[in-house]
């Protein structure tokens, strides 16, 4: 099963530790994040579904597109991280 990864910032709405999901693709590993972390929706994706703005996706080490991330394709043994950047002045 992949594992999923969510930045800390994102802890008031995601999975305290890393979820092992059983997916083919980000989309699908989130939506299965989603299912469990109904809140944590509005924090990785818009309201078009698309990958927020600030938000990095990567897969096995490599930070993938915005445009693409949701169709990247997982392995079984796949570590993703999500995460949302940050900033302020």
């Amino acid at each position: 099963m992949a594992t999923l990864h969510f930045t800390s910032h994102l802890r008031a709405v995601a999975p305290p530790a890393p979820l092992e999901v059983d997916a083919g693709t980000v989309a699908s590993a989130l939506d299965s994040a989603f299912a469990e972390y109904p809140r944590l929706r509005g924090y990785v994706v818009d309201d078009q579904g698309r990958i927020r703005r600030h938000v990095a996706v990567f897969v096995d080490g490599q930070m993938l597109d915005r445009s693409e991330a949701l169709k990247a394709a997982v392995a079984p043994t796949s570590e993703i991280h999500i995460l949302q950047a940050l900033s302020g002045g």
